[in-house]
């Protein structure tokens, strides 16, 4: 049985519900009125790349490519059924002209400096947006050197300790919301990769982790104090870095009684993409794995920063992790047992934004023949990253209005890293992740989910 209440008499018309409250099957999802805050944690090149592109394509001036939300389409009921809406017009996402951005950096240069410093869009698409790129000032940041050591910054807030600093991020968002009359906002991590951490007696309870910000537990990184502010405010939190930071027992039960949805971690971009689409190709057709070997060069900001062994652990961590959760060497030891799997970050400036990805993979087949597998993804780091920001902002939005709390797990498709409840292994397969994701948005609005099992066709 299906129930789809309307307190209006309109249906959904690209995403807009002004005045539409929507029941299926049990979720109500409140309407995206008004204006939505995008709150960004750092605004280096993937912030300021996600930011001109939001306001070249409200101007018509570019095409919203690699956004699911912006270009997607999903199947509704059977194949003959003829029904694939485009996701933005099933669900009631926010539209682009009612985003409002703002952010946090440790550097004071506008977006449109920043921007220009981080060399990844063309300087004439860059002066076309010059104005509301030049308008984004970021607030002082919240910053400690022992987590980032390759950067310095100069505009960085000081506290007697660190539950000060939250509180002066949760001023922050208040007065952001306040002086933009903001209806709702959702915060990202933007930022840099923080040193390697592991779990410590202080992320156990809230009421540890509270006591280590008056403390200055050296075990709470930056990253923790921003969740924290987040999910105190209300703000939905996406972890786009490898770090350790929401997916905490502390901020994850604090994100449940709170209400707030969180997602992360470690935008999937270039390599790990990659990963995510071969290998289960590869499992699929029972096609065994000697070795993975993959190196990146890059020269932004973020590989002078993993240039540090200490943030590349952090780093490495997450990419390693992939392969072995979707080959299963445990359930096909005859085809993945002891591959071997190597990860390198080559520090290398002139390359900039642009990062060259190069992996050979050693595969054997039928009667345990040898071939061999070589890609070379001469990818653009911020251009692959900038859309799957847009996209987590508005689904952490979405989740919010649905009455969805805590870890969104259907939000996997972006993350190398994917935060899962506690004992539970993350899904690395890409196609599955989507899956998940399209099921989520059908189950949200009373459509049958999709299983591909297609035997009513031949009955």
């Amino acid at each position: 049985m299906r129930l789809t209440v309307w307190a209006s008499a309109c249906p959904v018309q690209s995403g807009r519900t002004t005045g539409i409250i929507m029941v299926e099957k049990g979720v109500v999802i409140a309407p995206a009125n008004g204006k939505l805050g995008v709150l960004l944690v750092g605004l280096g090149a993937v912030s300021t790349t996600l930011v001109a592109g939001v306001e070249a394509i409200r101007r018509g001036i570019a095409k919203p490519v690699g956004s699911l939300t912006q270009m997607g389409t999903i199947r509704l009921g059977k194949r003959t059924d003829n029904r694939s809406p485009r996701i933005k017009d099933l669900v009631p996402l926010t539209e682009l002209e009612d985003i409002v951005f703002g952010a946090w950096d440790i550097f004071p240069d506008n977006a449109f400096d920043a921007a220009m410093k981080a060399g990844v869009l063309e300087k004439d698409l860059l002066n076309q947006v010059s104005e509301q790129l030049g308008g984004l000032k970021p607030m002082p940041a919240v910053f400690e050197q022992n987590f980032v050591k390759r950067l310095t910054g100069t505009n960085v807030k000081s506290a007697a300790n660190k539950m000060e600093l939250a509180e002066k991020l949760m001023e922050d968002i208040a007065r952001f919301k306040a002086d933009n009359g903001l209806d709702r906002m959702v915060m990202v991590w933007a930022a840099s990769t923080e040193i390697f951490l592991e779990e410590t007696g202080v992320h156990g309870s809230i009421e540890a982790f509270e006591k280590g910000l008056y403390d200055n537990d050296p075990a709470i990184a930056p990253s923790m104090i921003y969740a924290y502010a987040a999910i105190r405010s209300g703000v939905p939190f996406a972890n786009g870095a490898p770090n350790l930071t929401a997916d905490i027992p502390a901020l994850t039960k604090l994100a449940e009684e709170r209400k707030v949805p969180i997602c992360g971690k470690d935008f999937k971009t270039g390599q790990t993409l990659m990963k995510t689409i071969l290998a289960p190709g590869l499992k699929s057709r029972m096609l065994g794995l000697d070795g993975w070997y993959s190196t990146n060069i890059l020269g932004n900001r973020d590989g002078e920063v993993l240039d540090d062994p200490e943030n590349f652990k952090t780093k490495e961590e997450s990419k390693l992790s992939v392969l072995e959760h979707i080959l299963q060497p445990e359930v096909y030891p005859d085809l993945y047992d002891h591959f071997s799997h190597v990860v390198r970050i080559n520090y290398y400036p002139p390359r900039g934004d642009n990062k060259e990805g190069w992996d050979n993979i050693d595969i054997f087949g039928w009667l345990g023949y040898k071939m061999q597998i070589k890609i070379d993804f001469l990818c653009r780091d911020s251009i692959l990253a900038a859309p799957l920001a847009l996209d987590l902002a508005l689904f952490l939005d979405l989740a919010q209005r649905a009455g969805m709390k805590g870890i969104q797990e259907w939000l996997s498709f972006y993350f190398k890293a994917p935060q899962t409840a506690p004992g539970l292994y993350p899904e690395h397969d890409i196609f599955i992740q989507l899956m998940k994701l399209k099921n989520t948005l059908r189950h949200m609005r009373g459509e049958d989910l999709i299983t591909h099992l297609g035997l009513e066709y031949y009955d």
